[in-house]
């Protein structure tokens, strides 16, 4: 389709050709059956445009209204009617390329597939068998199957597992209940999870330390020795501190400096 051929919407004022029209004013009402020359000349005079809304009935319909706020309206009308129109995609989780992979990485895939089915996707679990694994399909009939069980609070098995050559595969539905009460469950454990994370009162952290004080305590104090929080007499700083404390002998009156020389 060229850019000629491509629809360029309602035709308005001069672009409408044919007459006469079925019209209806802007508040709504059917005026009848009036010539276009008469339909635009009304549309100028209340400064409004004249589309035609129904071109494939004789005589065609045709209105008087704003476009520019019409086609507004319209592109946001659409764009609403997208945004709640989620489309469900199947999303593919592979569990590694054979059955030896750790269960940690199984963990993983797990939890991506909760993430999809939560976002409103189907999910195509694919387990891979190589070499002599393929002797061994039970063990990915129990895998898939445990799978099956993990994710069933969310969803539901819309394909059983089916082995197509080397890969086994099963296809999970979202289920809105059991996701609703998921999301409601989740939404009544939040507030009690981060009231259990709240921090000690002082009076406890005061009473622990209260209780971890005598542990501190050397062995020594037991003995009789000392302990070293009693305190100590402080020592002179300095050497003229301790000699000032000592009397010397010109401080020492006369007659008793006389009695001891005798």
């Amino acid at each position: 389709m060229s850019r000629y051929d491509a629809p360029m919407g309602p035709r308005i004022n001069d672009r409408i050709r044919i007459s006469p029209i079925r019209l209806i004013d802007q508040d709504g009402t059917v005026v009848g059956i009036v010539e276009t020359d008469d339909a635009r000349r009304r549309a100028s005079e209340l400064g409004l445009d004249l589309v035609e809304i129904a071109p494939d009935v004789r005589p065609p319909v045709c209105r008087i209204m704003d476009f520019g706020k019409y086609k507004y309206e319209t592109a946001k009308k659409e764009k609403a009617s997208k945004s709640r129109t989620k489309t469900s995609e199947l999303k593919e989780v592979r569990l590694g390329r054979s059955m030896k992979i750790d269960p940690h990485d199984v963990e993983i895939r797990i939890n991506q597939a909760r993430r999809f089915l939560l976002e409103g996707h189907k999910v195509q679990i694919v387990q891979n068998f190589r070499g002599r694994e393929l002797a061994h399909k039970s063990r990915g009939d129990a895998r898939m199957e445990d799978i099956a069980q993990r994710l069933g609070d969310l969803g539901r098995v819309e394909l059983a597992p089916r082995l197509n050559g080397k890969r086994l595969s099963m296809i999970i539905s979202p289920d809105r209940t059991r996701i609703e009460a998921f999301k409601r469950k989740e939404a009544s454990q939040q507030p009690a999870t981060t009231g259990s994370a709240a921090v000690a009162p002082p009076a406890d952290r005061a009473k622990e330390s209260h209780e971890e004080s005598p542990d501190r305590l050397p062995a020594a104090s037991e003995s009789g020795d000392p302990s070293p929080t009693t305190p100590r007499p402080a020592a002179a700083s300095r050497p003229s501190e301790a000699m000032e404390a000592t009397p010397s002998a010109a401080s020492i009156p006369s007659e008793s400096a006389h009695a001891l020389m005798q």
